[in-house]
């Protein structure tokens, strides 16, 4: 089994700024409650008719620059997000064909916030069994599409942007290290948008009471957040053989100041171990950890050797982790003779 690692970074947000003190006009809210209750100062909003599709393909771009690859050379592309372009076709096989990727395989995968996450351990499966040696995994978002601008406790949280990572194999010592899933179905309904799929479709009555926006239990939320944080740190920490100290930075879901603070203090973390970036992005979803990671890398918060751990958590409810050791992408020609 080949060691697997990222090897490529790239994200985008659209221009388009919405403020906290937007909101002030919007909604009964003030810049003060937001920022004292989410951390979140600003969020992006793709512009009327841009899909998801348009954020994905630009992150996507710069992360095959960034790894030095050649379209052509993806064998796997992996699109994670809950407001594709379409129910179908699959926004992944859009992209793809925006990028002249022609024969690769590509699919959509929906796991909520930690779509990313979830993508990024199904892509490495596929090269670790020598399937595929190079993919494509992005987690997009145009949230703003599905948001309910009357519902100032939800509003307020979301942003649209998307994040891509190309996988390869990579030197020994390096890479994933160590990676875990998880769901709870029976929190289904406490994030949820109702209409839309086969229990409730598009209808008059449907649009007209809001039913196909986001709906989320805030409090139950957030109490599964912190929770599952905690344990699935200390899950792989023990899968890994690793200490809270080994790590040298953990890039956990950007969903909430006050769920991070409160996870990092129950794993009594330093808080200079733990990027956040949420109070210029917002709640991205699924492209939360790749934007975290791409803008980690880009601050040099992030070297090779370097040790990280990211979590994803999200609607489902879902959630998942991964340890990896970054850098090692080693020489491409051995690792083709390796192959």
């Amino acid at each position: 089994m080949s060691r697997v690692g990222i090897v490529g970074l790239g994200s985008y947000v659209p221009e388009d700024i919405l403020t906290n003190k937007d909101f002030e006009k919007m909604v009964d809210t003030t810049d003060s409650w937001i920022t004292a209750r989410t951390g979140i100062k600003e969020r992006r909003k793709a512009r009327e008719g841009v899909p998801v599709s348009e954020l994905c393909y630009q992150a996507a771009r710069q992360a095959l620059e960034d790894a030095g690859i050649l379209p052509q050379e993806v064998e796997l592309v992996i699109v994670a997000s809950v407001t594709p372009d379409y129910a179908f076709p699959a926004t992944a096989c859009l992209v793809a064909d925006r990028l002249g990727i022609s024969k690769a395989a590509a699919f959509d995968l929906e796991a909520g916030c930690s779509g990313f996450i979830y993508a990024a351990v199904t892509a490495s499966q596929f090269i670790a069994a020598g399937m595929y040696r190079t993919a494509l995994v992005i987690g997009g978002e145009t949230l703003s599409k599905i948001t309910n601008w009357q519902d100032r406790g939800t509003c307020v949280l979301f942003g649209d942007g998307a994040g891509a990572a190309v996988l390869q194999p990579v030197e020994d010592g390096y890479g994933f290290l160590g990676m875990e899933l998880g769901a709870d179905g029976s929190g289904g309904d406490l994030l949820i948008q109702p209409a839309g799929g086969s229990s409730i479709p598009a209808t008059t009555a449907s649009v007209q009471a809001n039913l196909h926006t986001i709906r989320m239990a805030g409090r139950e939320v957030f109490k599964f957040a912190v929770r599952v944080i905690e344990e699935s740190v200390q899950s792989l920490l023990s899968k890994c053989d690793l200490r809270l100290e080994d790590i040298d930075l953990f890039l956990f879901h950007q969903a909430n100041q006050r769920i991070i603070e409160a996870a990092a203090r129950r794993l009594e973390l330093d808080q200079e171990k733990v990027f956040v970036n949420l109070e210029r992005y917002g709640n991205t979803s699924a492209a939360s950890i790749p934007l975290a990671l791409d803008e980690a890398v880009q601050q040099k918060r992030i070297r090779d050797g370097d040790i990280l751990m990211m979590v994803g958590f999200g609607a489902g409810l879902t959630w998942g982790a991964i340890a990896c050791k970054w850098g090692g992408k080693g020489n491409k020609d051995d690792q083709n003779e390796n192959l």
